[in-house]
């Protein structure tokens, strides 16, 4: 698995339209509140022109895509953070994922009832934001007391990980979630174990009709993610289910007709890899085979992505990149040019780099 996101917003903001687009997986819809009781799970192959391009070059029949995880959880609404709506179970869902995707309705329909009578997209996300706080103040707030009593009985560790939740709690009690409170690395090791939601990057996506653009309510939603440094998209759920029904040229046809350069599908995980700083390369030994790692990986771990033993018995890396590749027009070629090169544990792998793993047993 590439990496995994978590869907959330309102009720009837159309996030089940937009997973549906995305992933092809045909969750339930309907014009009422709590619909998608349990989430649905939809696996898309991440679109890499790359990938076909190396492909065709080492002649590899049916490269393997790096993937992506949609969770489409049921809408959440005031007192989420309470069990309202069934909202504790709700958030549970989403307490493992990378990072959020945040559907805010920009689109105006008096046939799907909106939860607080009329739209506001800044309004409507700061319903959600509320609630992820204040789930993440309950968590803090329990972990807290477990960890008083072990501090008592001489834990050190339990002490310093107080310290460290007494400074969340007030960053959240001001209302600032902890993926904007400039933690440093070793504070979110230390509340990695606690599943918070309020430290996930988030990535906001307006769903949009064809009138929004003349109203504001876009572009006030973009400044909004703007203030917050997080990511922003805008695609139209009904305009993307269409999409997802074509097929190759079709689709691209269509895609042209309609001017838009990209598919959603493609916005969003362009948005979603720069925001989590992700970046993939490929081995290409046996299959073909595509990898998302983060920006700054090194060699030893990204062997170890994909089989630990790679990681166990690093000797080396031979490594070269998919520009001189497609510049030599061969592996033979590219090998006389002296591009292959040999790497140890500590180099930091690039986007686009083709990697041969060395190990013992």
């Amino acid at each position: 698995m590439g990496f995994n996101c978590g869907i959330i917003g309102l009720p009837n903001v159309g996030k089940s339209t937009i997973f549906n687009a995305l992933s092809g997986a045909n969750a339930q819809m309907a014009n009422y509140p709590f619909c998608t009781v349990e989430p649905n799970r939809g696996v898309v192959a991440v679109p890499d022109a790359r990938l076909a391009r190396i492909a065709e070059i080492l002649e590899k029949s049916d490269p393997i895509p790096t993937r992506i995880e949609f969770l489409d959880v049921a809408g959440l609404v005031a007192g989420a953070s309470k069990g309202e709506g069934l909202g504790n179970r709700f958030l549970g869902h989403i307490r493992d994922v990378d990072a959020l995707v945040h559907v805010v309705r920009c689109f105006h329909d008096d046939d799907v009832a909106h939860v607080t009578g009329r739209v506001d997209p800044v309004g409507d996300v700061e319903i959600i934001k509320t609630e992820l706080l204040l789930s993440d103040m309950e968590i803090l707030e329990r972990a807290k007391e477990k960890l008083q009593r072990a501090s008592h009985g001489g834990d050190r560790k339990a002490a310093e990980k107080t310290e460290t939740i007494d400074r969340c709690l007030k960053r959240l009690d001001r209302g600032e979630p902890l993926g904007q409170a400039g933690l440093l690395d070793e504070e979110k090791r230390l509340l990695r174990e606690f599943g918070l939601i309020s430290i996930k990057p988030v990535l906001y996506c307006a769903n949009t009709d064809e009138a929004a653009a003349g109203r504001g309510d876009i572009e006030t939603l973009e400044a909004y993610a703007a203030r917050e440094s997080s990511g922003f998209i805008s695609i139209s759920g009904k305009l993307e289910e269409e999409i997802a029904k074509l097929e190759g040229e079709e689709r691209e046809e269509y895609l042209s007709a309609m001017g838009i350069g990209e598919s959603g599908l493609g916005k969003l995980i362009a948005a979603s890899y720069e925001m989590l700083g992700l970046i993939t390369f490929y081995t290409a030994a046996t299959d073909l085979q595509a990898w998302t790692i983060r920006d700054g990986t090194t060699a030893v771990e990204a062997a170890g992505k994909i089989h630990t033993d790679f990681e166990r018995g690093f000797v080396r890396a031979k490594v070269y990149h998919y520009s001189d590749l497609e510049e030599a027009g061969s592996e033979a070629h590219l090998r006389e040019s002296g591009k292959l090169r040999s790497e140890g544990k500590e180099y930091r792998v690039k986007d686009g780099d083709i990697v041969r793993f060395l190990f013992t047993v």
